[in-house]
């Protein structure tokens, strides 16, 4: 067949008073990457879940799979095996095993007596798993794996049984939190796919990603197909600009630092995990960048720093300007410094919590009466006064946390730190899984927070987030750093080459 493997047709759906799609078309063609880009909120969560069977469309959708009708909203075993998802939310049990977890999609593999035959999915769940060379123990609970070892389960219980075959792979920011070896990877698996002649849908919101693996893009906003393009024709602005619906600037990079005072905070011989003996300042208004392969103990740096960190640390930090006295790493908690998480809906937000009670909820004690009553008028006012700040999109502070896209979530995160006023704000991926309008925001907010005399700590896997931000990074390779790079020198091939070992 040469026609397309996937066709959508007017597909529309709303939710009360939103119409979050509006007659939308999509075509994915067999051996094609076709990415699926938009604004955050521009409804391309909801076009995946309509056809993962999760919601169901308006009268009037057309969806077919090599030319054969299906039924937007209805799962049967034929679309199944057609039609694989890696969502956002990854779908996993953080109780079970990564091999509990990919059973539970294809089945157990019992004996004549119907016994499972725990060695054998053992070799099948690691054969799958070792693609990505990361050395996951499949007999773990997921709960205690890192976000970038949960992302490749949730890739490998997508792969199982599908080489060969004719369909589609749905991949909703599959990168989110994968540093550039990992990414690569990646990529060579989702190649493999269209390869073999399966047409993969690829949702990113980091455009780098679009123009080196995408054959063509849709672009989306307000719920409305404003184009479908091959990338070759595209460069970053002109596809920035269809996502806006405006001219934009993508080459975002962070104004020097004005004068450095003395030292706002000092850490000495941190060490956590992986990590030995790292060290450094961090100056008023300095944003700090903390780099490195998965592995290297970069992203436990922000947790150990806030007190977080669930295992065992020691070293010293001090905060200079607000006392001489060493505080032990084990109790760096008692220095109340905000952490803005990796995993935003595991660490960042409570789910059945309002806006305005997730923006609010380390300020409780602030908010109370002498009697100890929460004062529910000065908590809204402190709510709105802080989605105005950060520019949060939402119905107001009552609103449900999930009913907010992924970006304005982080906003909330981010309030939810900002407002309580520290000397220090430490953020892990601050821009995972948002949209380049977003992240430019979050940009332009973290800048004036420095700008103001915060210090900023960044760890992130993203070159461009340290491009964007980071006045210095510090490099960790084998838990101890190994790089430091200042201003012009921080590029993206000496990120890469400092991170791989290879300058």
């Amino acid at each position: 067949m040469t026609g397309p493997v996937l066709r959508v047709a007017a597909l529309s759906k709303r939710f009360g008073g939103t119409q979050a799609l509006k007659d939308v078309d999509l075509e994915v063609s067999p051996g094609e990457i076709h990415a699926l880009i938009g604004p955050n909120g521009s409804g391309k969560s909801t076009l995946i879940k309509i056809l993962a069977g999760y919601h169901h469309a308006e009268p009037g959708a057309v969806a077919e799979l090599d030319g054969e009708p299906f039924d937007l909203g209805q799962v049967t075993a034929s679309r199944h095996d057609r039609l694989r998802f890696v969502h956002q939310e990854l779908g996993l049990v953080g109780e079970l095993s990564a091999i509990d977890n990919l059973a539970l999609r294809q089945g157990f593999v019992r004996t004549a007596f119907g016994n499972i035959r725990w060695p054998e999915m053992e070799r099948r769940t690691s054969a799958l798993v070792e693609r990505f060379g990361l050395g996951i123990d499949v007999r773990r609970p997921l709960a205690t794996a890192t976000p970038v070892q949960r992302t490749v389960v949730a890739i490998a219980a997508a792969l199982q049984g599908w080489e060969g075959r004719r369909g589609v792979l749905v991949l909703d920011e599959p990168t989110a939190v994968l540093p550039p070896g990992e990414v690569a990877r990646l990529f060579d698996i989702v190649r493999e796919v269209r390869d073999a002649g399966a047409g993969v849908l690829y949702v990113s919101h980091r455009m780098d990603e679009i123009f080196v693996l995408a054959d063509r893009v849709t672009v989306i906003r307000g719920g409305r197909r404003i184009a479908t393009r091959p990338v070759a024709e595209l460069t970053p602005r002109t596809l920035a600009e269809l996502m806006a619906g405006e001219e934009m600037e993508t080459g975002h990079r962070p104004a020097p630092p004005s004068a450095l005072t003395g030292p706002l905070l000092e850490v000495r011989g941190l060490s956590a995990g992986p990590l030995r003996g790292v060290g450094f300042d961090l100056a008023r208004g300095e944003r700090l960048g903390i780099t490195g392969l998965v592995g290297s103990g970069h992203e436990i740096v922000p947790y150990a720093v806030c007190g977080a960190h669930a295992g065992r640390v020691s070293g010293r930090l001090r905060l200079p300007e607000r006392s001489q006295r060493w505080t032990q790493a084990r109790d760096a908690g008692d220095l109340g410094l905000p952490l803005v998480p990796a995993d935003r809906p595991g660490e960042g937000v409570i789910g059945d919590f309002s806006v305005g009670e997730n923006l609010t909820l380390p300020l409780l004690d602030r908010l109370r009466s002498r009697s100890g009553r929460l004062r529910r008028r000065r908590e809204s006012a402190l709510a709105e006064d802080w989605i105005r700040r950060v520019g949060v999109r939402t119905a107001g502070p009552g609103a449900r946390i999930t009913t907010l896209s992924g970006g304005n979530q982080q906003k909330v995160v981010m309030a939810r730190c900002l407002a309580q006023r520290p000397p220090v704000l430490a953020l892990c991926e601050p821009t995972a899984g948002v949209d380049i309008a977003t992240r430019l925001q979050l940009y332009d907010l973290i800048e004036r927070q420095a700008d103001e005399g915060m210090g900023v700590i960044v760890s992130s896997s993203d070159t461009q987030d340290l491009l964007a931000l980071c006045t210095r990074v510090l490099v960790v390779r084998d838990g101890r750093v190994a790089r430091e790079i200042s201003g012009r020198d921080i590029t993206e091939p000496a990120l890469v080459h400092a991170m791989e070992g290879t300058e």
